[in-house]
């Protein structure tokens, strides 16, 4: 059986491709608040030439600035991979309530791979996690990113 994405995630599959379009890690990133999309991202680091320009920590900065918080309590984020170590630490920092993300990346991923970054007793914050959500098509992006490279 098959369900229908919901919104936001459709959103940060079509980030995530735009990121592709450019050259960039296919990532996409948004933050809703409730059903209200308040910030979105794509990977940037080739452009931007920062290397922590990962879509979720534009996202995260972005959502911040335009709710005038530093604290995102009451909002989730939608990610099309598996937040890395890095990612995984910010979403802690910045409370956010839950995590919602489609596919998992065995090689660098903090959140059900490698460090485990919600599993480590030093994690303040532990938002709620889902994964799965759009992993065939996330997973597409990412496999036929790095094929064309190859």
């Amino acid at each position: 059986m098959s369900f229908p994405l919901p919104p936001p995630m459709r959103r940060a599959l079509e980030l995530a491709r735009d990121a592709a379009s450019a050259g960039e890690v296919p990532v996409g990133a948004v933050v809703t608040l409730g059903d209200t999309i308040v910030a979105e991202a794509r990977n940037a680091m080739r452009g931007s030439l920062d290397p922590i320009a990962h879509a979720e920590m534009e996202a995260i900065r972005a959502a911040g600035a335009r709710l005038g918080v530093a604290r995102l309590d009451d909002c989730t984020i939608w990610v099309t991979l598996e937040p890395c170590a890095m990612c995984a630490a910010a979403i802690s920092l910045a409370r956010l309530k839950e995590l919602r993300f489609g596919a998992e990346d065995p090689k660098g991923g903090g959140v059900v791979h490698g460090p485990r970054i919600f599993a480590q007793p030093t994690c303040h914050h532990r938002p709620d996690v889902l994964g799965g959500i759009g992993e065939a098509e996330a997973g597409a992006l990412m496999k036929g990113f790095f094929a064309a490279r190859r």
